[in-house]
């Protein structure tokens, strides 16, 4: 009897502890209509968080300028595990504010060089270690996050002994397909066997096989991915990420992992000289249609410190990013009167602008281009400067086979089938439009078979262009009045009338064609030379970039006429956006066809009328379309329905 009441004593009470817990935990919430914002705490920040008073202060520093509605709770990052006592006390705080709690590793070794290093996999203490890290979480956690140091960068002595013959990226492409699967998932499901463990892909996916992260088998071992978005500063931080990379590597991402598998994108704070880019990674990620953003990391946003407004000599205009309106929809805490907007403000006003939209946009579509898994090339990252002159770019790791058109650059070299792939899209009557760096990379391959097209290589330094198609064709390309900056092209050989340079490059009597083409069949080969600089594409000609989209748009449903830095973003349900990333104001042009009768404006719910004319194509009996002029502020964005 007495043990009986004693086991009913201890069931009630246990029963009474999970209705408190219950109790205490608000149903979860999400602020924005359109997408999950998350934060990530790193795991010093999560062992400072250990202290009530600083957890509820810093919460209510974050909360008051971005509202969120999860948190990413790390164990462990450089050789610093957190407290494991005082995860779910943490978890808890968040939980009874209707925020959810998943867990983050960061599998980084302790910092000795002031460098990122990975583990050493090939040495037992290491993997160890790695396997208490995924232990801790999985134990505290049902969905756990790996940031983005999940690769392999070390060459000890013990590497070298295990790698044998084999080069880097073999050997570590092999190695980290055994720590997913006996490192990190293993010992986490062994834990927990209902965890589900996500791994965010970094934002340099052009050379993740040389680390060892393996975009083909890792998407398929793991649960979820996750995208890199943040692009930071194109010019001053040493990767060089175009702006169009935030959109487009989340697109290429989904990709790979389709049907809801990429569960979002991640921008953080680094590398900004002007608040304005910071709210672009934001902007491009949601018009990506990312389903959630993280923002690392709670330790900068949590810091009392005014956020950067950086140099912004287009501060007068009416940009997208107003400061002055950032700074008045910052309201203090009660509890700290004196605090300033920060990170975390520049964040909540952005992301409130693109919310109340963002939901009336499409499926996001582009051109179609093919990068195989684990290639790399001389053109690495090409198709982010393209979309940085308006081009739209859906990239994707399979053949498109019979896709209207195709982009490929060198890296598609990397498939063997390649060649016969592109004949059959020709065949099939569609445009592939291959790059100067994979003509090259295809001599002796079979392209001669195709089109009797070959790369040069001898550099010709433009600077003047023309337009031309057929015999009688012409036309000066440079600005009036403007002096065009020397560009540098390799020399494309090609048999007079048999193609034809639709756009030329001429300097000193002497000439390359910019965008050559030719017919195969009913399909339609173009060869776009690309400059020895890729970021000299920003330096051609406003009127050679309006017919280059021409061209390589013209099966596209939209199309601008634009200077260079000016990206289209275009859906499938009639809406688009244009956005620039120019210091100063741009007029833009948009050509639609099917007959649009108006642009309304997706934020004000303003029309915008058509041009009186219609506008022919830019090439001789190409069917007229209908074409709106619109204003863009200096880093700016305006999104339209077509009607």
């Amino acid at each position: 009897m007495g043990i009986r009441f004693t086991l009913r004593s201890i069931i009630a009470a246990v029963s009474l502890m999970l209705a408190a817990g219950s109790a205490l935990a608000a149903q979860p919430q999400r602020p924005y209509k359109n997408f999950s914002v998350a934060v990530y705490i790193p795991v010093q920040s999560t062992r400072q968080l250990a202290d009530p008073r600083v957890l509820r202060q810093q919460f209510e520093r974050i909360f008051s300028q971005v509202h969120f509605n999860k948190v990413y709770l790390e164990d462990y990052r450089g050789g610093v595990f957190a407290d494991p006592a005082s995860l779910d006390r943490i978890a808890s705080f968040f939980r009874a504010r209707g925020i959810t709690v998943e867990g983050g590793i960061c599998l980084t070794a302790p910092d000795v060089h002031g460098l990122f290093e990975s583990f050493d996999y090939a040495k037992p203490a290491d993997v160890a270690m790695a396997k208490r890290a995924v232990r801790m979480a999985a134990s505290h956690f049902n969905t756990v996050i790996l940031d983005d140091f999940t690769f392999y960068n070390t060459r000890s002595r013990a590497d070298i002994r295990e790698k044998g013959s084999l080069t880097w990226t073999q050997y570590r492409l092999r190695k980290m397909d055994w720590v997913a699967k006996h490192v990190i998932l293993g010992p986490a499901r062994k834990v927990n066997p209902r965890v589900k463990v996500i791994i965010k892909y970094p934002n340099w996916y052009e050379h993740f096989q040389g680390l060892g992260f393996d975009l083909d088998r890792g998407p398929k071992l793991f649960d979820s991915i996750y995208t890199g978005t943040e692009t930071r500063d194109p010019v001053a931080t040493y990767q060089l990420l175009q702006q169009y990379e935030s959109y487009e590597i989340f697109r290429y991402y989904s990709n790979i992992r389709p049907h809801g598998g990429d569960r979002g994108g991640w921008v953080d704070t680094f590398g900004t000289r002007y608040a304005d880019r910071y709210a672009e990674q934001l902007w491009d990620t949601m018009f990506a249609k990312a389903p959630e953003i993280t923002l690392f990391s709670w330790t900068q946003l949590a810091s009392p410190a005014l956020a950067i407004e950086g140099e912004r000599p287009w501060a007068g205009d009416h940009s997208s990013f107003q400061w002055s309106a950032m700074v008045k929809s910052f309201h203090a805490p009660a509890a700290t009167p004196e605090a300033v907007p920060g990170w975390a403000r520049v964040a909540g006003y952005s992301l409130s602008q693109v919310d109340a939209f963002v939901g009336r946009l499409g499926r996001p579509v582009g051109i179609e281009s093919y990068k195989p898994y684990q290639s790399s090339s001389e053109e690495d990252f090409l198709q982010n400067y393209l979309g940085n002159i308006g081009i739209p770019i859906d990239m994707t790791p399979r053949f498109p086979k019979d896709a209207p058109v195709t982009l490929l650059t060198e890296e598609a070299a990397q498939d063997p089938d390649i060649v016969k792939e592109i004949e059959g899209n020709l065949k099939a009557g569609g445009e592939v439009i291959i790059t100067s760096g994979l003509l090259h990379a295809l001599k002796h391959r079979g392209i001669e078979k195709v089109a009797e097209i070959s790369y040069g290589g001898l550099p010709i330094l433009a600077r003047h262009y023309y337009g031309t198609f057929g015999p009688h064709g012409g036309g000066d390309l440079d600005v009036p009045g403007a002096r065009n900056r020397p560009v540098i092209f390799p020399q494309i050989h090609f048999y007079t009338n048999d193609s034809w340079p639709l756009i030329r490059a001429e300097a000193a009597a002497n000439a390359v064609p910019i965008l050559l083409g030719t017919q195969y069949g009913p399909g339609e080969l173009y060869v776009l030379d690309v400059p020895a600089n890729m970021g000299d594409l920003y330096e051609l000609p406003e009127p050679v970039l309006n017919q280059l989209r021409g061209y390589l748009l013209a099966r596209f449903p939209l199309r601008i006429d634009a200077p260079a830095r000016v990206s289209l973003f275009a859906y499938d349900n009639h809406t688009l956006v244009v956005e620039s990333y120019r210091a100063s104001p741009a007029t833009v042009r948009i050509f639609v066809k099917a007959g649009a009768s108006k642009l309304v404006d997706l934020v004000s719910g303003g029309a915008v009328l058509p041009s009186p004319d219609i506008t022919p194509g830019p090439a001789p009996g190409e069917a007229g379309e209908r074409s709106f002029v619109v204003r863009l502020a200096p880093h700016s964005y305006r999104a339209f329905a077509i009607h």
